[in-house]
């Protein structure tokens, strides 16, 4: 039996800090907007790479976005 557990994220507050909708930020990382969709609402686990890309988008840590 597979158990997959999401991330919980801040993705959602960090973008609205920054005024960007679900397309502007999917835009400036290339990826669909129901990836961003499905990373909020905590159905996908990005890949480290987007991981990177979204908290260079925010000038935070990785760490500051993503938790266990």
């Amino acid at each position: 039996m597979l158990i997959v557990l999401y991330m919980k994220n801040r993705l959602r507050e960090y973008r609205a800090r920054q005024n960007l909708t679900q397309d502007d930020l999917a835009k400036k990382v290339h990826v669909t907007r129901q990836t961003i969709i499905a990373i909020e609402n905590e159905k996908y686990n990005p890949s480290l790479e987007l991981a990177f890309k979204l908290s260079k988008t925010f000038g935070c840590k990785i760490e500051g976005l993503f938790e266990e």
